[in-house]
């Protein structure tokens, strides 16, 4: 306006009842902030007890992770019927397979699967991946209206199809804008919210602490570590000393009351409460050691080591077929979609070593018994010998033979079959192992290829002779001609 031609005037604003003069303009401004206070007020009176509620509710999920083991987030392996037969041993708290949010929030009929609970999980959360406090909430609602009873965020996986989305391990780069992620996460959700990471991302960018500090202060409700960069995968120790650090760094800065969980290299009961005792973490997460044996949650509870039998292990191995059958269905579509996992477990249930705590207490110490490498002894049965067979044709016959057994004497029966069969007699003379499957428990979206597992393709036929290559040339040649003297189009 301009000055000079519009006298500037002077307004009065209405306060405490103290009389005016205002414009047409002004009294609608007046009337947008009286309305915008209003809703304002009104929002902090319903927010109050929403942060209350959530705020009662994250104190008692820290009570209950405290003192716990604690099934990780296992990719193919984390499925319900696994779960479920985890929970038979003791499992007091789980994890689902991480979720990705954006994939689930598209309405992918496998992410909805994971969402699932078993009947028996007692505590029971699900595990996303995002980058994304608005897709981040309208998942962790998903997760709350599936029955969680908190939602975890994936800050450690590190393969490639994850990262260079920006999720997973990548996150770990920036601790202060995981901590800005995490606080939206927080605050948009009425469940709690916790975050598991590593110990950073690349082996000489370890940012463990600093990370740790900004979840914290972000309102995470806890906070798991696995002992290992991203770069590092499986193959170094868990480096227990570091997450020892970072829970005496959150007691000495105010944060003793949120749990830290630590993970890493534990395959027996008297290693995870030895690593709870040394590094003062709350509880404990175990992913390999399960796998290799679901009953690790009752060794934890009676704090005592079970050896079973030949015969009390195949008893375990049916259960998981039959929890298979009741999840997916006893039928040929049932059995096509176990198959995605019943045979795969056995590439870590063939890995089953007893190890008694006065034999191995001492060794452990040295060296974490995960990292032993399993050395069949010569002298066993032909039915010990399948069960610890690491090949995945015997797995599919063992598979096999727990589906269509009919009782627990008859699974012995049929395996032991199978373990005198020319079939399998013909895997020991010409099957491999397979080395590589810790490298890849990951989570992968529907239909793409990983950095460490390759796309399926066809197998390649038998390689052409010389002469057969030359006949293939000769009858095109052949074909070309006959093509062309029709008056016909080459190529066609």
């Amino acid at each position: 306006r301009n000055n000079e031609q519009q006298p500037q005037k002077e307004y009065l604003v209405r306060i405490n009842n103290t009389s005016c003069t205002r414009s047409r303009h002004q009294r609608l401004i007046m009337k947008k902030i009286n309305q915008l206070a209003a809703l304002v007020l009104c929002y902090n009176s319903i927010r109050t007890p929403i942060a209350e509620a959530l705020s009662s509710s994250s104190a008692t999920l820290q009570k209950s992770l405290s003192g716990k083991m604690i099934l990780a987030p296992l990719t193919r392996g984390g499925n319900l019927p696994f779960r479920r037969l985890c929970s038979d041993f003791g499992m007091e708290a789980s994890l689902s397979e991480m979720i990705y949010a954006r994939s689930l929030l598209k309405g992918d009929a496998v992410e909805q699967a994971r969402l699932r609970r078993a009947s028996n999980e007692q505590l029971y959360g699900v595990q996303i991946a995002t980058n994304s406090v608005s897709e981040g909430i309208n998942a962790i609602k998903e997760a709350e209206n599936a029955g969680a009873d908190f939602c975890d965020l994936n800050c450690g996986c590190p393969i490639f199809e994850a990262t260079r989305r920006g999720l997973g391990s990548s996150l770990l780069r920036s601790p202060q804008k995981l901590g800005k992620l995490v606080s939206g996460l927080v605050n948009g959700s009425s469940i709690p919210v916790t975050v598991k990471i590593r110990l950073g991302c690349e082996t000489d960018t370890i940012n463990c602490l600093e990370t740790v500090h900004a979840l914290r202060e972000a309102g995470a409700a806890a906070i798991t570590i696995h002992g290992r960069t991203a770069q590092q995968g499986y193959s170094k120790n868990a480096d227990w000393e570091l997450i020892q650090k970072a829970v005496e760094e959150g007691k000495e800065n105010g944060y003793g009351h949120i749990p830290v969980i630590g993970n890493g290299d534990i395959l027996t009961y008297y290693e995870a409460r030895r690593r709870m005792e040394e590094s003062k973490v709350d509880s404990v997460m175990v992913g390999r050691g399960a796998l290799s044996k679901p009953w690790i949650f009752k060794e934890f509870k009676d704090n005592d080591t079970w050896n079973p039998d030949i015969n009390e292990r195949i008893e375990v191995y049916r259960t998981l077929s039959q929890y298979m059958k009741d999840h997916f269905g006893d039928d040929s579509m049932g059995r096509k979609k176990s198959w995605n996992f019943l045979p795969w477990h056995f590439e870590f249930l063939s890995r089953y070593t007893p190890y008694p705590e006065h034999e191995f207490s001492v060794q452990s110490i040295e060296k974490p018994l995960i990292q032993n490498r399993v050395i069949i002894p010569d002298d066993i049965s032909p039915l010990e010998l399948l069960m610890a067979n690491r090949c995945s044709d015997a797995h599919d016959l063992i598979a096999n033979a727990l589906w269509e057994s009919d009782s627990n004497a008859n699974a012995v029966q049929k395996l032991t079959a199978v373990a005198e069969s020319n079939e399998f007699k013909e895997i020991l003379r010409n099957g491999s192992a397979n080395l590589g499957e810790d490298a890849v428990l990951t989570n992968l979206p529907k239909g793409k290829a990983g950095k460490w597992e390759k796309r399926r393709g066809r197998t390649p036929g038998p390689k052409r002779t010389d002469e057969e290559i030359a006949q293939i040339r000769a009858d095109r040649a052949d074909k070309k001609m006959r093509v062309l003297a029709e008056g016909g189009k080459w190529p066609p």
